[in-house]
């Protein structure tokens, strides 16, 4: 620690010692397991609500219900006087069909309800004291709550195959000394095998305390000369380091790869702490002040705000002064199926740690069978899961015997 980082008292041996705020905290770490916990749990509990004649905005509520909840249980004790801050870390969001990502609507705003054969992508956070954890799934709504989806076509089933073959593949290449260019290339080669594209849009971002979206990135595909002379950036590469925490943010397409912003009111937001601005109208102030007070630093979606006529009149303003970075909903075209992984990965001294998650949903299947180096990747990480599976059980066995 150098000395600008501690305070030292004159004439006393008193160091004030700096925090630390990665895994190698066992605290830390146990938080991040915590809110994995909670995130698994409402995306498990989303999937068993995606039906037909579900409103959107409800899912949106229900989720945000059970993140709020289970993290009211925990750390309840104050730190020095102060109370742990947890909630919601991105909001709950359900985009449906041609619709990627981002898609978290006003009650006032509802859409049509979910119908048969819907294609839904559910993304979620939460944080426990500003340690975060992630998720996204894809499911395809059922006739009935209690019979799967009649057969998904050939090209869903591709799509939807490759993204979470890819999102297992891209999770066991983060780790310790490898570069996110290793990531992208393992990602890539997984959507060549199905003819499927990735996202262009889409990243992978390192977290770190109340902080979503870290400096390191990696992206799902290199971009092409023609994609970054239409402004596209190519991602400096960078190195994983033991201790850190990721993203990994896996979106697929049959379509081409290129995203549109859709036609659908943007409600979903984060605070840009580098920027300031004396705002001129009394709505974008009143927006303004809830979200330093009760957003500072992570995404937030104005259905969060007590007035919503207040906080859609105020939103512009700030936006158009950078106070606010916009999430905007994200769309492909129509005849385009799109699929949609998220998890959370620890890098961990025995390795990497895949927290967040769900499984494959048994319908998408797909005669396309994985490459060869998919194919062993992939058989590794089910025989580390069998192993993984297996000694919890013997462990669960041995405390019920005692």
């Amino acid at each position: 620690m150098s000395d600008d980082e501690s305070e030292v008292s004159v004439g006393s041996e008193e160091v004030e010692e700096e925090e630390i705020t990665d895994l190698s905290n066992s605290d830390v770490c146990t938080k991040y397991q915590e809110a994995s916990k909670i995130v698994n749990l409402a995306l498990t509990g989303l999937v068993s609500q995606c039906i037909v004649g579900a409103k959107i905005v409800d899912l949106c509520q229900f989720g945000t219900t059970i993140l709020e909840a289970q993290t009211s249980k925990l750390y309840n004790k104050k730190v020095n006087g102060v109370s742990i801050e947890k909630g919601v870390a991105f909001p709950v969001c359900i985009s449906v069909n041609d619709v990627i990502c981002n898609h978290s609507p006003l009650a006032s705003e509802e859409l049509p309800p979910l119908k048969a054969g819907d294609i839904v992508k559910i993304d979620l956070g939460c944080h426990i004291d500003g340690y975060i954890s992630v998720a996204a799934h894809t499911v395809v709504v059922s006739e009935t709550p209690d019979s799967p989806p009649e057969n998904p076509d050939d090209d869903l089933n591709n799509v939807a195959v490759a993204a979470y073959n890819a999102m297992l593949v891209a999770a066991n290449a983060i780790k310790a000394g490898a570069t996110n260019t290793e990531v992208t290339k393992a990602v890539e080669r997984v959507a060549k095998n199905y003819g499927v594209n990735s996202l262009s849009t889409v990243r992978m971002h390192q977290m770190k305390r109340f902080v979503i979206d870290g400096v390191k990135e990696v992206a799902l595909k290199e971009p092409t000369p023609e994609d970054i002379e239409e402004g596209e950036e190519k991602v400096p590469e960078c190195q994983f380091e033991q201790a850190e925490v990721y993203a990994v943010d896996v979106a697929m397409t049959t379509g081409d790869g290129k995203v549109r912003h859709a036609d659908l009111r943007t409600t979903v937001f984060k605070r840009n702490v580098e920027v300031n601005y004396r705002l001129k109208m009394k709505a974008s102030r009143y927006v303004l002040s809830e979200v330093d007070k009760k957003f500072p630093t992570l995404p937030f979606t104005l259905r969060h705000f007590e007035d919503e006529r207040q906080a859609k009149m105020g939103i512009t303003e700030c936006v158009t002064h950078g106070l606010l970075t916009p999430y905007p909903s994200l769309y492909e075209r129509n005849e385009a199926k799109v699929a949609h992984f998220k998890c959370t990965v620890l890098l961990l001294p025995s390795g990497t740690s895949k927290v967040t998650g769900l499984p494959l949903p048994s319908y998408f299947t797909t005669k396309t069978e994985p490459d060869e180096e998919t194919t062993t990747v992939l058989k590794e990480i089910a025989d580390k899961e069998a192993k993984k599976a297996k000694k919890k059980a013997a462990k669960k066995k041995k405390k019920k015997s005692n």
